[in-house]
């Protein structure tokens, strides 16, 4: 009994020692997190490739791997480019914006009959006045350009570890003299590897529909910047459960400014609400199923507590991290239980077992 308490004891300070390594190390961490990530689509889209019938089953491993690494490649450049261009482009237009929005809410106003109070003009003059959308953007463009180079060197870290793959096979090898246990560490990893790998890869390919689907309603309203929203939309349906409704703030956030009129606002709130439920209803299910067997309510605390610790990011890696923690729980018997208590339905494979 003394023992249990001793071990609770001493796992609640390496958890704590852990989160606070986290908070403090995030700007080398994070990094290294997201280059695995992107290490993980794109031999995942290569495995993808593999099982299109026809010409995806001829083609040598070799070729699969370069045709997935051209296209993750060019997307993350496309992807950086295209944000570079139209923040840059968005805070030409602040101003205008801005005018907008001081109209809008004079004719909201106006029709409430608060035009004449001498309260709402002090309100105008001491508040609205005070309203600086170009530098709120210019802090935008600021954010952006550290995105540019964090994006920067995690390309460099997953080509890295995409050149040292081939090598990782011989240093398992090299890892222990015991058969057993490096046979149980490849199978942890080769689970790790199929299961988070098929998740990223097939939620990559939901968030482009979803993205496609977004653009071409803002294209059809008329919206300003419709590719940098749709490529956010698409960024933001990584985030369990709230990242739908995030998507759609920002660019109806942006209709409000750009068109002044609550009818094609509502037009294009209701349009994006139904691709969003389309996708997450319909779409993601039939292609994501239940690939990662975790409760809903692990998943939505995995999305607090990461989103605290990281941010955006965390919020966006949270569901993968949560998985793989699930895999490596798994195999252990001290920690089993609690891989148990965080699936979906207690079901979880025998350790070392085939997946």
């Amino acid at each position: 009994m003394r023992d249990n308490f001793t071990n609770l004891v001493l796992g609640v300070f390496l958890a704590i020692m852990i989160g606070w390594i986290l908070v403090v190390a995030r700007p080398i961490i994070l990094p290294i997190v997201a280059s695995l990530v992107v290490a993980y689509i794109v031999l995942g889209l290569a495995e993808l490739i593999g099982r299109l019938p026809g010409v995806g089953t001829r083609l040598p491993a070799a070729l699969r791997f370069a045709l997935s690494l051209v296209a993750i490649g060019g997307a993350l450049f496309l992807l950086v480019s295209m944000i570079v261009a139209n923040v840059s482009a968005i805070v030409g237009v602040a101003p205008q914006y801005q005018d907008n929005l001081l109209r809008t809410i004079q004719a909201a106003a106006s029709g409430l009959g608060l035009e004449t109070e001498p309260s709402w003009s002090n309100l105008r003059e001491q508040f609205l006045a005070r309203i600086d959308l170009q530098r709120a953007f210019a802090t935008a463009v600021a954010s952006v350009l550290a995105i540019v180079a964090t994006t920067s060197i995690v390309v460099i870290y997953a080509g890295f570890l995409l050149l040292e793959r081939g090598a990782f096979s011989a240093k398992l090898l090299r890892l222990s003299d015991d058969p057993e246990r490096v046979a149980r560490i490849r199978q942890v990893i080769e689970d790790v590897n199929s299961r988070v790998g098929a998740y990223l890869v097939m939620k990559t390919l939901v968030s482009l529909l979803l993205g496609a689907l977004s653009y071409g309603v803002m294209r059809v309203a008329g919206l300003e910047f419709a590719a940098f929203w749709a490529i956010l939309i698409g960024l933001f349906n990584y985030i369990p459960y709230v990242g739908s409704f995030i998507g759609v703030f920002f660019p109806v956030a942006l209709a409000v400014l750009q068109f002044g009129a609550l009818g094609p606002v509502l037009a294009l709130t209701a349009a994006l609400t139904a691709a969003q439920v389309a996708v997450g209803n319909f779409i993601d299910p039939m292609l994501m199923g239940n690939s990662l067997n975790l409760s809903p309510f692990v998943i939505l605390v995995s999305l607090v507590c990461w989103s605290a610790i990281w941010g955006v990011p965390g919020a966006i890696l949270s569901v993968p991290i949560t998985a793989i923690l699930v895999i490596v729980l798994s195999e252990f018997d001290g920690t089993r239980p609690i891989a148990v208590l965080l699936s979906r339905d207690g079901e979880v494979a025998p350790r070392g077992a085939a997946r």
